[in-house]
């Protein structure tokens, strides 16, 4: 069974940056993708960012690209978000995903943009 921690979620103000972990225990193995999502309340989780082990691309929403960045540590089974130049509006619980063969969810860590 794979079990996926977060960390790195907080306060930042606007303009700061966070670095979300994520990280994978368990046997995994074969093509899979790694992904960050991310939840206000009331509305549907959305995906903010994700990568496939094979190859290494990536994929960001339209609203974050430029400032998150994705990236993985294959021999740490972790994967982590960059967040820079943070907005009030990346407000929200982020959960980081791994599809391989099944889907995997993380507990979620909050990530609050306020000055």
């Amino acid at each position: 069974q794979v079990h996926l921690v977060e960390s790195g979620g907080g306060l930042v103000q606007p303009g700061g940056s966070l670095r979300l972990s994520c990280a994978a225990s368990g046997f995994i193995f074969g093509r899979y993708a790694m992904s960050w999502y991310r939840q206000v309340p009331g509305k549907e989780r959305e995906l903010v960012a994700n990568i496939v082990s094979a190859g290494g691309s990536t994929n960001y929403a339209d609203n974050v690209k430029g400032r998150f960045t994705i990236s993985r540590d294959n021999a740490k089974n972790t994967w982590y978000l960059q967040m820079n130049s943070l907005k009030p509006e990346d407000t929200a619980v982020y959960y980081c995903k791994l599809t391989a063969g099944n889907v995997y969810w993380g507990q979620g860590t909050q990530v609050t943009v306020s000055s």
